[in-house]
């Protein structure tokens, strides 16, 4: 049997930070863990399950003894923000309200939606709910990922495909995944397309390029902005 690891939990703590980045005593660690989850679930339903969906791939959570605040990574953020930033404040009164906390939201755009996994993962399962053509669907948005600059990718949708009696696996993989590498930047994202005939699941990975190297170009261009060089992190 192949042993498989999540990419996300293999890399946490050498490469990746946490999600939910904070420091509570034992007693009321359970709660505030709970607690996370639920603005998680919250947010998700929100903005990416009722349209308009505002394609948020990713929500980090800090506190400190006073705050909660929660940042939102998304490839569409004026629905997030919405008119005058009357969606965003109204948000932030629901978690509130939710929490029994002051809250703070800050919105980071995805610039390249195709490089994201869980929102490549998104769209094709959309897609596979609409009855369009899983062969194609998976394919095409393997290319496009490639266009946009990736090094590689790996797309595995598994289920009734096509409304078959009997469930199946079908992937595509396109250029290099090195899974094993810890150096390497693997993103991993998963969605479920709900069908009139059950669930199809679909796993997207896409492989970046090295840490190393993106750090390299990011110091490359701080530097030419005039900044100074920052310390390497953890390898």
């Amino acid at each position: 049997m192949g042993q498989k690891t999540h990419p996300f939990g293999l890399r946490l703590g050498i490469t990746e930070a946490h999600r939910s980045r904070w420091y509570a005593p034992k007693a009321l660690y359970g709660e505030l863990l709970v607690e996370d989850e639920k603005i998680r679930k919250h947010l998700d339903k929100r903005l990416n399950r009722t349209p308009p969906n505002a394609a948020v791939s990713d929500i980090h959570i800090e506190r400190t003894r006073e705050e909660l605040k929660v940042i939102i990574r998304t490839a569409r953020p004026g629905l997030v923000i919405g008119p005058k930033g009357a969606e965003v404040e109204r948000i932030t009164q629901e978690l509130a309200y939710m929490t029994g906390r002051k809250v703070a939201i800050s919105i980071i755009e995805i610039k390249q939606p195709d490089l994201d996994a869980q929102l490549v993962a998104e769209g094709v399962a959309e897609q596979l709910a609409k009855r369009a053509a899983f062969r194609r669907v998976v394919k095409t948005r393997a290319e496009g990922v490639m266009q946009a600059g990736a090094k590689g990718v790996k797309i595995l949708i598994s289920g009734r495909l096509g409304g078959a009696e009997m469930s199946r696996q079908l992937d595509v993989r396109l250029g290099s995944l090195p899974l094993s590498t810890l150096q390497a930047h693997v993103d991993y994202g998963f969605a479920e397309a709900r069908t009139g005939y059950g669930v199809i699941g679909v796993k997207v990975w896409i492989y970046r390029g090295m840490y190393d190297e993106q750090q390299t170009e990011e110091e490359g261009a701080s530097r030419a902005a005039g900044a100074r060089p920052r310390a390497r992190g953890r390898h």
